[in-house]
Formats: C-alpha cells, structure tokens, sequence
C-alpha cells in the first residue's frame, strides 16, 4: 500500500502552554481506510518517541522531511498492525495518525523556517506540552469534521499523549488502548531522559539549539539514542542480534577499543539514528515527557479525579512481561486508577522475549486484544 502524507495548516497563530506563539503551525499527517457517513469509525494514533505520522504502508519521501527521511522511514512503523484484516481493520476503521507538534518529519517544529526570516526556528521553537501536541491534533480533527473518535491508541510515549487525549477531551473519545505506557512519569524515566538532555546539551556542536549551519551535534544525539535504546529492547534479543562482526569505529574512541559486539551493535544503532531524526525535535519530546502530568491538564487534585471525567470510557491496557521502559507495574497502576474512578477498563499482560518494542515486533501477541476492543462491546 502505497501512501502519502498530507498536511494541514491551522488557521490562527499557535499559543503554547508553557509560553510562547507559534505564529504558524502546519501538522503532517496520513490517513487509512475510509471515514464513514456519520464520521463515526476513526481512530486516532499517537507514535512514539521517534516514529512519524506514516504508520502505515510504504512511503518512499517526504520532502517536507528532509534529511531525515531516510530508508528506515519508508515503511510504516506500525504496518504490522493497521491495514485490512489487521490489528486495526482498514476495511472497518479510518485510521488517522499525525507528527507531532515539533517534530521533524512534516509538521511544524525546530527545523522548520520560521516565516518570518525563512531560517530555522532552532532555539526560538518554544517548550511543547503533551496538551499542546493533543490540541493541535483535536484542531486537525475539527478541520476534518470528526467530533468523536471511536478509538485512540498509542504505544509509549504514544501512549501517554493517548491518555492525555483522553481525559483532556473525555466526550471526544469512546475507546482508550494504551500501549507499554503509564499514567506518570517515574523517577526512572526521569533521570533516563536527563541523561540523554544532558548528553544533546553536552554536545559542543549542540549551540544552544541553533546548529542548522552545520555541523550538527551527532554524537550528543546518538549518545542519547544509546542510552534510550537499552530499554526498548530485552537484553536477550539484543545479545541475539548483536551476534556478528565486531565493527571498530575510526572516528569516534581515541583510547578505548570496542571488545565485545553488544557494543558494536549499540553504536551502529546509535550512529544510524542520527540520520533520521533532529536532535531539536529529540529534546523537545523529552522535556514534554519530563513535565507530563495528566492532573495539571484538567486542574485535578488526583489521578484518581483525572479519569473520574471518563466514565463512559472503556479501556484495553497492555503490558509487556520484559519491558524496562515502561514497567508492568505502571499498566497495574494505570487499571487501579481506573477502578477506583468506576471507568470500565481490561488488562492484558503480553508474554515476549524482545521487551518494550514488542508493540512493533509481535502483532500476533496483540492483535486479537485490539480487534475485538474495537469491534466489540465488553
């Protein structure tokens, strides 16, 4: 399936949350299936941390992305999962997913000109909220004349802006389906995503943000890429595919030598990150989920009075066994929330050797789950 990613610019100038206007913010976004009549069959995606809004099928450029549409960003990051018969039914659901507010893959962001001098924003694109990215996606919905979403769904940090949809806008949704997420953020996740704020900061091509002349601050953002990537994927299955050639980097370690493949494997991964993804666009989403907090969004004194809001909801959870980034306990979490507010709600833990990224490796696991969410009553 071949597709393309349309665009959508919003009509006023942008106020963010946090401080700041965005004088003109355009969303990238691609959609599958077909909306019915009555707008009543669409669901909303949110990606992860580094996907984009080509969820699914084969989109072979996006020049609105360049450089950093690169070979790894022609498949669908979630293709496994939406299309016909899938996971998610095309043939049943219209399918809408979308880059996020300061991304770098089409929708307005760091790397983007700024129209007022056609240079890129860099250190001007101001802080982003997870309300901010929901609301410019609830505006993108409004344009399109969808009022209620039968579903929105969301693996990992996708997951987060999910639940921030969600209860920000209880009446706009019926079906919640978060995946490998949680309702806060740890003191785990924190100091991860400190190192890796520290490791793009650190970078002495980094320039306060503003390094679109060149060179770009590479070697921050993969560091920041290693120390993320540990937790996306088991250490079993990562010691599996790091079995080949031990590859010494000549341009990188002046003293130490790479002695084992796991490192070997760990830098490639890091080093070919770099090529797809703005390190700008990286900081942005880690201070958003630095600052995440569903109470502040709704001016709630507990979680518990947050998902009060969502009565009429219905939820599927999912955890995995393995994963290190969003622990099970935050999904078991996650449901007590919701049964202490009387929102009906169901949790399926799925049993995997690959851990986190399982949401994109395993749609055997899952799929039976997310249909029969979607296309039954429970």
């Amino acid at each position: 399936m071949q597709t393309q990613t349309q665009f959508y610019t919003l009509p006023d100038p942008f106020e963010c949350r946090a401080g700041g206007t965005i004088p003109k913010v355009t969303l990238a976004y691609e959609t599958y299936g077909e909306l019915n009549a009555d707008k009543s069959n669409a669901i909303l995606v949110f990606h992860a941390l580094s996907g984009s809004q080509h969820a699914a099928g084969t989109c072979e450029n996006v020049p609105e992305a360049h450089p950093y549409w690169t070979e790894e960003c022609v498949p669908g990051w979630w293709d496994l999962f939406i299309g016909p018969k899938k996971a998610i039914n095309t043939e049943r659901f219209f399918v809408i997913c979308v880059n996020y507010l300061g991304g770098c893959y089409g929708s307005t962001g760091p790397s983007s000109p700024h129209p007022e001098d056609g240079k890129p924003y860099g250190s001007r694109f101001p802080f982003i909220k997870t309300e901010d990215i929901v609301r410019s996606q609830a505006l993108l919905l409004d344009h399109m004349g969808i009022q209620k979403l039968h579903a929105v769904t969301g693996p990992s940090v996708g997951g987060m802006l999910c639940l921030s949809f969600a209860t920000l806008y209880p009446d706009r949704v019926d079906i919640v389906l978060p995946l490998g997420t949680g309702p806060q953020i740890t003191h785990l996740q924190r100091l991860h995503n400190f190192e890796q704020i520290t490791a793009i900061e650190s970078d002495h091509h980094f320039n306060h943000g503003d390094y679109y002349d060149g060179p770009y601050p590479d070697q921050g953002l993969m560091l920041a890429r290693m120390i993320a990537h540990k937790t996306y994927v088991s250490l079993e299955t990562m010691a599996t595919r790091a079995r080949g050639e031990l590859i010494q980097p000549k341009d990188r370690y002046s003293f130490y030598q790479l002695g084992h493949q796991m490192e070997s494997y760990m830098f490639h991964h890091g080093k070919k990150f770099v090529k797809r993804f703005d390190a700008n666009t990286y900081l942005r989403i880690m201070a958003m989920w630095q600052r995440f907090n569903l109470k502040r969004g709704v001016n709630a004194k507990t979680l518990t009075e947050v998902f009060e809001r969502c009565t009429h909801q219905r939820y599927m959870i999912f955890s995995i066994d393995t994963d290190v980034c969003f622990y099970p306990e935050e999904q078991a979490e996650l449901e007590r929330l919701l049964k202490a507010a009387n929102v009906r709600s169901l949790r399926v833990t799925v049993h995997s050797e690959k851990g986190h990224d399982s949401f994109l490796l395993e749609p055997d696991l899952f799929t039976p789950h997310i249909r029969h969410t979607l296309e039954y009553d429970w």
